[in-house]
Order: C-alpha cells, then sequence, then structure tokens
C-alpha cells in the first residue's frame, strides 16, 4: 500500500518551502504528496465590468493555488507524485480532515506561527501537531 502525505499551502513562500521539503520526503519514501489548501467561505460571486463577466468562486480559487503551488513544486522535485486539492473551513481542520480521508502517514507544515503569541493563541501547526491522526513533520520555514 502506498504511503500519503498530506502538506497544507496558502500561497506564501514559507508554505511553499514546506512543500518542497515535502515533496523531497515524499520522492524519498514513494508517496504520494497531496498539495491542499483551505477557503473560509463558499462563496460565489459574478463581476461584470462592461462586456466582460468574472465567476469569483472561493472554492475554485483555492483550487487553483493548490494546483499552481503542486506544479511549481513538481518543476523543482521531478519525480514526486503531486496531486492537488482544497477543502472548506480552518486549515488545520482541512488538513486533519483530508489526513483521515486519505489515511495519510503524515502531513508537513512550515512552522511560521509556532512563537510568541502565535503559540499561545494557536497557529496551523500548532493545532496540527495537537490533533493528528497521523505523524506530524513541522518544517523550519522561517528564517
Amino acid at each position: 500500500m502506498s504511503e500519503t502525505i498530506i502538506v497544507g499551502v496558502d500561497g506564501s513562500e514559507t508554505a511553499q518551502r514546506a512543500a518542497r521539503r515535502a515533496a523531497e520526503l515524499s520522492l524519498k519514501l514513494d508517496a504520494e504528496l497531496v498539495v491542499i489548501t483551505a477557503h473560509a467561505s463558499d462563496n460565489t460571486e459574478v463581476v461584470s465590468i462592461g462586456s466582460d463577466t468574472w465567476i469569483l468562486d472561493d472554492a475554485e480559487q483555492a483550487r487553483k493555488l493548490a494546483q499552481r503551488v503542486a506544479a511549481d513544486v513538481e518543476a523543482a522535485v521531478p519525480g514526486a507524485k503531486i496531486t492537488a486539492a482544497a477543502g472548506h473551513g480552518k486549515p488545520g481542520d482541512v488538513l486533519i480532515s483530508a489526513a483521515e480521508d486519505r489515511k495519510a502517514s503524515m502531513i508537513v507544515v512550515g512552522n511560521v506561527g509556532m512563537k510568541g503569541l502565535g503559540r499561545v493563541l494557536g497557529s496551523v501547526a500548532s493545532s496540527v501537531a495537537h490533533s493528528a491522526p497521523c505523524d506530524v513533520l513541522v518544517v523550519k520555514t522561517d528564517k
């Protein structure tokens, strides 16, 4: 049975670093890497300007972000098996739910927010570390 590793991304450079580290690890373990991002709402908005119309959908934007990060990471770590996904809810909850649903062996998160008030008030890394159904790797992503 193949392993699955989940990594959460939000479009930041620090999340990108965590995703690259997760891809390197997935390649060594011959595991599938799922790059996932969360969206807080399921809003869909239609915007018309002149004869142009755009549909802005939070879920679709989140999926596109995850796909963009997955493509970037795939280019940086050739050979890694990477898929992209998005989930509705708080980032920590989305990562934990994805790990449960996919029976993941590991969740990878960056350490941003693990210091000072972020540590006390709760960061994604902290909430995932306390509630994950699997191992959690906290990647040092701050400088």
